[in-house]
């Protein structure tokens, strides 16, 4: 294992010798990995370090929990040292609130480039920017004493780091608003059936189920990955001609490939 990043919290490292897969860890195990700002460039930074031979990313977390969300110290007047306390944030110009938050996005949006497939190991709680982050990935196995919960709006605040739209995707608008209105735990049970979890399975084997998907995520050309997860993530915004078409376009570069015609 090759440890390419190791700062506020979060660790990157590839593993094996052909630098396919990359495991990204939550390290805060103390804290039940609590985020803040810091471990959001961290995580940010996390993605734009990846080389580019990486086709499998597993995001995992040490310790009972996934991650408890934002951390608490971000609701005291102030607030993280060297960070702007949320009296100070509200305070700031409707642009620069809007670049700060935008910032803090960063370490949620790269999970879902086409080049890459990503898989969150979820264990124990996963709330607020915990259950967020667990969203930003493609695909979740969960430990069967797994529980999510969108507890912003109990606290007065909205879910604003990219969570929002995979929620609505994976279990639909009515659920999703009951999960967030409510901020109820989803157990791993519920989960599982609404869609948020692919596979959920014992605690103890939570890491070898990992393994196993992401071996068999290694398996297929990674160019047919690349463009099939292309055509999934834009179906839900184009018409069923346009999605058709762009089938077409995507098999036909596919197939000037493999005849070793392609540009």
């Amino acid at each position: 294992m090759t440890e390419l990043l190791n700062r506020d919290g979060v660790r990157l490292a590839l593993d094996g010798a052909d630098g396919t897969l990359a495991t990204v860890t939550l390290d805060r195990p103390d804290r039940r990995n609590a985020q803040s700002p810091a471990m959001w460039r961290a995580l940010a930074a996390a993605g734009r370090e990846l080389p580019g031979s990486v086709r499998v990313v597993v995001l995992r977390a040490e310790g009972k929990s996934f991650s408890a969300g934002l951390d608490r110290q971000a609701f005291t007047p102030e607030g993280f040292a060297d960070e702007p306390s949320f009296p100070e944030l509200a305070r700031y110009s409707d642009g620069d609130l809007d670049a700060v938050i935008a910032e803090y996005q960063e370490a949620f949006t790269w999970w879902r480039r086409n080049d890459i497939v990503s898989l969150a190991a979820v264990q124990g709680h996963a709330i607020g920017a915990g259950f967020q982050l667990a969203l930003a990935c493609d695909l979740r196995v969960c430990a069967d004493d797994a529980q999510f919960a969108m507890r912003e709006t109990s606290l007065g605040l909205v879910p604003d780091l990219a969570g929002t739209r995979p929620l609505v995707q994976l279990v639909g608008y009515a659920r999703a608003l009951e999960m967030c209105v409510t901020g109820r735990f989803v157990h791993a049970e519920e989960a599982e059936r609404a869609g948020l979890a692919n596979l959920v399975v014992p605690a103890a084997e939570l890491r070898a189920a990992v393994e196993d998907l992401a071996a068999a995520l290694l398996a297929a050309p990674r160019d047919a990955v690349i463009e099939t997860k292309a055509l999934l993530r834009g179906a839900a915004g184009r018409s069923d001609d346009e999605q058709r078409a762009a089938e077409r376009a995507a098999q036909a570069r596919r197939l000037r490939d493999l005849a070793g015609v392609g540009e």
